[in-house]
């Protein structure tokens, strides 16, 4: 909502950090125009009142936090999780722990400069100097990872088993093209609703609120009537065991060792069995969101109308979304003490809906689908054939439950893989194409005289390229090639991703509104985490290669 101008105009404050700007803040009508100035120049608008949090009032956490949160219940929980915890137990979950605790300070911040400006993320990337041009290439090389469909074949696997009661032998012909089929159906399928509900960010609300009831509530039942005490002990402490590593051992494939224990008891390094490094690293790379898949949290701070969001629009869907547009450029507040008292209360409210919706159901969501392999499956089991993963626990569910009771359960885990499996697809889609279009939408001379109304069909035009190249890629590769590749290049984009948002937030923000240095720091170490890992995984692929 906007909130209307008081009888007296208010005061701007001195920036607290004079070469902020290009050019000081204005105390009239004309924006800051900081950075590149091959982008546009902002303008200006009237910074809306936040929420006021209560009992009443939680409905409006529901937001970014809910949409991304169900999407995090993906690859890294239903596939990468499990493969690991079935092989070495909880204890490699703290790997996991690192990610969602890196990236929740990454979504808060790159909220942050949503909030002032009304752009995502992305577009502020691409304010910064060099310029655009720069940008362009290296982002493009950073998130060719999401041109890799991986969920969509992943799906097909649980669709298949479903409708022909079997596993696929991946060395019968006929069944390879029948998942090829199914992964592209469902590839296709997932985009569908991407056209629909007004504005693109509701359809994914409705989708993302169902999985997150029907996958979550499912193994909520089977977590308290069929796991025990144990289980859950070996994997909530799975997520603080730092520092412990898969070994070469040659009598068991399931060893470990701690890093610090190692060192501190004076046996040296730890002999890291390197064949392991690869789907660890994807686990820490798609536990939670991962990659640039994380920065459509600040576009759906835009369109939930948060901060400045209220000022620009939203990207309508093209059947729909008729009444919807879109600025192409982002609007922001002057300084002053009643707009800061409006930022604080903001930036409190993105916090609140990382801290309390968003990181929770990322540890949920990996916690459960890891008590399946934990409880269910036995331990020291090396999945063969990884393209089976989604399904893998479902036979296990069914000897625990037994009876009728135990078939429906044995469909329903499978049906829970399908679902978290396609409807990630729909959020991995949908985030590319959103960073990719908004930025164009702003950094295009030629795309900024198209009239704001019709954002859809710029969006629908580049859906149905998406939709192309992902139908080849899944006709040309492997799943467990697709998962491997994209994953790593996950870790390098969202390293570089969170060293160049502090880059963003230092440089465009005016000094009051600027994080922390303890932030800076905080969100510095978790890109050099990302990075660390991608290195590992990178020499890991070469290795066996």
């Amino acid at each position: 909502m906007n909130v209307p101008p008081s009888d007296s105009p208010e005061q701007p404050l001195a920036s607290a950090d004079p070469t902020v700007h290009s050019e000081p803040e204005s105390t009239g009508g004309e924006a800051p125009h900081p950075g590149s100035r091959e982008m546009p120049r902002w303008d200006m608008g009237t910074l809306a009142e936040p929420p006021k949090f209560g009992l009443k009032q939680l409905p409006l956490l529901l937001g970014p936090g809910l949409v991304m949160g169900a999407a995090a219940i993906g690859g890294g929980e239903w596939l990468t999780g499990p493969i690991n915890t079935a092989r070495y137990g909880g204890a490699v979950l703290w790997l996991a722990t690192l990610s969602i605790l890196g990236q929740t300070l990454y979504n808060i911040e790159i909220s942050r400069y949503t909030l002032y400006t009304g752009e995502p993320i992305f577009t502020g990337k691409f304010r910064t100097l060099p310029g655009p041009r720069f940008w362009l290439p290296i982002y493009l090389m950073l998130d060719i990872g999401v041109f890799f469909p991986y969920l969509a074949a992943a799906a097909a696997v649980p669709l298949f088993t479903v409708i022909y009661g079997q596993l696929p032998d991946e060395a019968n012909p006929q069944h390879n093209f029948l998942l090829n089929v199914f992964a592209v159906s469902i590839f296709l399928g997932a985009l569908v609703p991407l056209l629909f509900g007004g504005k693109v960010y509701n359809s994914l609300k409705v989708v993302m609120s169902f999985k997150l009831i029907t996958v979550l509530g499912f193994l909520v039942f089977l977590a308290i009537f069929y796991s025990n005490a144990e289980t859950w002990a070996e994997i909530i402490s799975g997520f603080f065991k730092f520092g412990t590593v898969p070994v070469v051992d040659a009598s068991n494939p399931a060893a470990l060792d701690n890093i610090f224990v190692s060192l501190f008891s004076g046996n040296g390094f730890p002999n890291i069995d390197m064949t392991a490094v690869g789907i660890l690293a994807a686990m820490a790379a798609i536990a939670g969101n991962g990659g640039l898949t994380n920065t459509p949290i600040s576009n759906y701070t835009r369109d939930q109308g948060w901060g400045m969001g209220s000022e620009v629009g939203a990207i309508p869907s093209i059947i729909g979304g008729q009444t919807i547009h879109l600025s192409h450029v982002g609007k922001v507040f002057q300084i002053t003490k009643d707009s800061l008292r409006r930022w604080k209360g903001w930036v409190r409210h993105i916090s609140r809906d990382q801290l309390v919706v968003w990181m929770p159901a990322c540890f949920i969501g990996l916690a459960l689908p890891s008590m399946l392999s934990v409880q269910f499956l036995e331990r020291g089991l090396v999945l063969e054939n990884k393209d089976q993963a989604a399904v893998m626990t479902a036979g296990g569910v069914q000897d625990a439950v037994g009876g009728s009771l135990g078939n429906f359960c044995f469909y329903m885990t499978i049906f829970c893989g399908f679902l978290v499996l396609g409807t990630s697809v729909i959020a991995t889609a949908d985030g590319v194409l959103r960073r990719w279009v908004d930025v164009f939408w702003t950094a295009s001379r030629r795309l900024r005289q198209v009239d704001p109304q019709h954002i859809s069909k710029v969006y629908f035009g580049v859906l149905c390229v998406y939709a192309a190249a992902g139908i080849v890629l899944l006709l040309s590769a492997r799943p467990t090639t697709l998962l491997v590749i994209s994953t790593n290049i996950y870790n390098y984009a969202l390293g570089i991703s969170c060293w160049h948002t502090i880059a963003v937030n230092s440089v465009l923000l005016p000094g009051e509104l600027k994080p922390s240095i303890g932030r800076r720091v905080l969100l510095g170490a978790a890109g050099t985490f990302f990075l660390m890992i991608a290195v590992l995984s990178t020499i890991a692929f070469f290795q066996q290669n």
